[in-house]
Parts: C-alpha cells; structure tokens; sequence
C-alpha cells in the first residue's frame, strides 16, 4: 500500500509539471512544496543506517557528501543520499518527520527563517549568540541538536559585475542604493520569502528597482548577472565563481545579514542510536575555512569534477 501510494504521488507530481506553466509562480513553488515534502517519506523503512540530506545547491551537495563520506569512513554505517531537497522548509519537515538523521544548515538562516528570531546587538558579539540560541532552542524544541560549525560563514553577497563597480566606484549597499532605481534584480525563491531576505534588506537599505526582482533558481543567478539579464544579484560568500566571472560582492555596511556558519543539524534519536556519529562529524569541525569552500565550490561549478572525487581528495589533503 506504501509503495503504490507513492508511485501515484510520483506520478502525479509528474503530471503537474507538464501543466505548470500557467499557473501562479508562488502557487507553483508551494505546490512543490508540500507534493515533495510528501515524496520524501517514500522508501523502505530502516533502524541502522544514517539518512543524510541536503539543499539544492553547489554547497550544500559538497558538505552532504562530506558528511556521508565521513560518517561512512568512521562508523562504517551505511548512509543513504538524499539530496536535492530544495529549501530549508523541505530539510527541516523532513529531519522533523525523520526522513532524514542529519543535513548541513546554516546558523543565521535557522535563527531567522525556522525560529523567527531578529538580530539585535553588537554584531562582533554574533556569531556566538545566534549558534547558542539556534542550539538551545532546537533542542528544546525539535529534538534536534547542532554539531560544531564547520569553520566557515556563508552570509548572503548582494554581489554586482566588477565592472560596474570600478566605474561607478562602489564598494557598499548603501552607496549601490543610489543607482537601484535604474537596474533588474535577481533573486532566488526562498530569498524573496524568508525574513532575512528581500524585504528587509529593500527596507535596511532603500533598495528600489526598475522593474519587480526576477526570480530564478539559485545556479542561475551568476550568470545571468554575467550576462547583464539583471545588474544585481543575492548569491554567497563562498561562491566560487565570483573571481572567475569579475563580480564584485558589496559591502553589508548596516551589518542586516547574520551570521551563517555552517554546521550540521542531527536528530537527537539517531544519536542516541549512534553516539559514534557525533564523534565522527565533530572531526570536521573547524576544517572549512572561506577560502577552502570557495575552492570546493569552484571544483564543482567551474572545474566541472565530481562532487564525490572532490570531497574525497579534501578529506586525504586535510588528514581528517
């Protein structure tokens, strides 16, 4: 009965797609995203085996793998893939279900995005604020808990072409607000929704743009403002193909975004079942600078290699 329940869903989501296209681009995103939180549950029951997931980008493909690798290195689990789960809603239903034991996350978009939480204070002082809340409160809430932190801050870039920025001499958000009047932004779906997104950083800054922000998935934004589709983008730090296409990443002079070190969420459950899991994560903890995951980033999204050879031969270079 499982099995043909989800061969169904299977089957109608697919047809859904093929009719898609006149449908309302925010209906269609929540349409997805309750038909997928529903496909993550179909599959096989399991007890010893670690299902890890991730998010639908570059970054979030390498530290899943990463975690995978490592887990199946030092505990000789067997790990289950789920990758691909697209946003941070999807993730979060589905290690709250336990669909999935563990996924890399983000501190600032947990604190923001999950827990509704806004940042007050002394910025320098952020970073371990918003780590032990996050902590705490999925704790006590979800029965989560949060690894260490890998070692580096993936916070938003609001990132524009090099050139424009050395013609127009522009190295802040504030100084680019001057000129928003007259350019296209882009921006991922889930940018557009979360509270640390779109509305706050327009509001912080008094962004205004020529036209209404064009939506796309997140690999595309790159080059479509390569392309001069749109003149301003929200992409990460440590995206690897920001020196390789010449764009230049602004300045948060009003501190708006929080930190976001990456760290690793894991059900409580499944380290009660495998207290050998924390051990092993916790050896990455620190072993990812900036600098490290732009690298990553580059391999798989300019040098083209696969994200398991690219994982695998950081692990070797890193001893770990």
């Amino acid at each position: 009965m499982h099995f043909r329940l989800c061969r169904k869903l299977h089957r109608f989501f697919a047809a859904l797609r093929m009719t898609m296209t006149n449908v309302n681009m925010i209906h269609r995103i929540t349409t997805f995203v309750a038909l997928a939180a529903l496909l993550i549950g179909c599959g096989p029951s399991r007890e010893n085996r670690i299902v890890v997931g991730s998010k639908n980008f570059t970054e979030q493909l390498i530290l899943g793998e990463m975690i995978a690798q490592q887990i199946e290195a030092k505990t000789h689990l067997p790990v289950e893939r789920r990758f691909y789960l697209a946003g941070t809603y999807i993730c979060h239903q589905a290690i709250l279900g336990g669909r999935i034991d563990v996924y890399p996350e983000y501190t600032g978009t947990a604190f923001t995005a999950v827990l509704k939480e806004k940042l007050d204070g002394d910025p320098e002082k952020a970073r371990e604020k918003v780590y032990g809340q996050v902590k705490t409160e999925y704790e006590r809430r979800f029965n989560l808990t949060l690894g260490q932190t890998f070692g580096f801050n993936d916070t938003f870039a609001i990132e524009i072409r090099g050139d424009d920025a050395r013609r127009l001499g522009l190295k802040t958000i504030s100084q680019a607000s001057t000129y928003t009047p007259k350019w296209r932004a882009g921006f991922g779906y889930e940018f557009m929704e979360r509270p640390d997104g779109y509305k706050g950083l327009a509001a912080t800054y008094a962004l205004h743009f020529a036209d209404s922000p064009r939506i796309m998935d997140l690999g595309l934004l790159t080059r479509a403002l390569k392309d001069k589709r749109v003149d301003l983008i929200a992409g990460n730090t440590t995206d690897g193909l920001i020196p390789t296409l010449d764009l230049f990443v602004l300045a948060d002079d009003k501190h708006y975004f929080p930190p976001y070190e990456a760290v690793p969420i894991i059900r409580q459950e499944t380290l009660a079942r495998h207290p050998e899991v924390r051990q092993a994560l916790d050896e990455l903890a620190g072993k990812i600078s900036d600098h490290d995951m732009r690298q990553l980033n580059y391999a798989v999204d300019g040098q083209h290699r696969d994200v398991k050879e690219v994982v695998r031969d950081f692990l070797r270079a890193k001893g770990i």
